[in-house]
């Protein structure tokens, strides 16, 4: 089968790979490369890389909505467009364009997260289980008819990385027997019944409000980990938490509850035992560890 392919992330890295394997991946669409790092360097994203290493033609438009991209991608005359995690609209006459349409690999079981962040907000909301659903494009938010589903349970121990890695290969296994099976796959409908918007993630959610509940917070430090990593600031500086877990221990909140071997800190029900953190500009370690070179005591706000 001829296919287009329309990804951005690491997330969509592993579909392309698979795709690119077994059938003729024609052309890929990316985001444009954008200026990272101190020295402001344009970096193309990791599908751009990737294709570039296959040998296939990238194409980074800035947007699809005019008439000369539209007619540049329906020259390309594949058979359908894979999207992945791509992070621009597409417009009628892209999902239009070929014969078998679009389709989107999805990190979330639908109807339950459609948007952005389905990764993070499923860990962060206490679900049980999370996984990919392979599905038809149309002109909604992540509301086109499913063909394939794969699940994961999410554990205690579960983070938004270890998660987004799990889901990435269950995505390119998943694409990969859909087009195999494309024309003998029934669509199914979704409903609007438990459905969630998965809101981009916003950096500012980032900082820790201790008086919210314990398990909540816990829950958010497992989903922002590893980005962009739950923090709370301490004598002007910053301290980014990785891993924690629920104590019962109780103080004011945001109290500084034990500092010798252990670092406990009161929130709105019960208490966070922080139990990987990263001092700014320093490696992630154990909180035993920082505590050797350092004491915290008071109330953090």
């Amino acid at each position: 089968m001829k296919i287009v392919f329309m990804g951005t992330p690491d997330f969509a890295v592993a579909a392309l790979n698979k795709i690119a394997s077994c059938h003729e991946v024609v052309c890929v669409y990316s985001q444009p490369p954008r200026e990272a790092g101190r020295g402001h360097k344009l970096q193309k994203t990791p599908v751009h890389e990737a294709a570039e290493k296959l040998g296939i033609e990238v194409r980074t438009p800035k947007t699809l909505r005019s008439f000369e991209e539209q007619a540049a991608f329906k020259a390309l005359n594949a058979d359908m467009a894979v999207v992945a995690a791509y992070g621009l609209i597409l417009p009628k006459a892209i999902l239009e364009a070929f014969p078998k349409g679009c389709v989107n690999i999805h990190a979330s079981l639908l109807p339950r997260w459609r948007g952005a962040a389905p990764i993070q907000r499923a860990i962060e909301a206490g679900d049980a289980q999370t996984g990919v659903t392979i599905m038809k494009m149309d002109e909604g938010l992540d509301t086109g008819d499913m063909l394939l589903k794969g699940v994961v349970a999410i554990t205690p121990q579960t983070t938004g990385g270890s998660l987004h890695d799990a889901l990435a290969e269950i995505g390119a296994d998943l694409i990969l027997k859909a087009l195999a099976s494309f024309d003998d796959i029934s669509p199914v409908k979704q409903t609007d019944e438990g459905t969630c918007y998965a809101a981009k993630i916003d950096k500012a959610e980032a900082k820790i409000d201790f008086g919210q509940p314990a398990d909540v917070l816990e829950r958010k430090i497992r989903a922002f980990n590893p980005y962009p990593a739950m923090f709370f600031e301490y004598k002007g500086e910053r301290f980014k938490i990785f891993r924690a877990k629920v104590v019962e221990m109780r103080g004011k909140i945001g109290e500084i509850l034990e500092s010798d071997n252990r670092l406990v800190i009161a929130t709105q029900d019960k208490a966070l035992e922080i139990l990987e953190i990263q001092r700014q500009g320093k490696k992630v370690m154990s909180a035993s560890e920082l505590l050797r070179g350092m004491k915290f005591e008071g109330v953090l706000s």
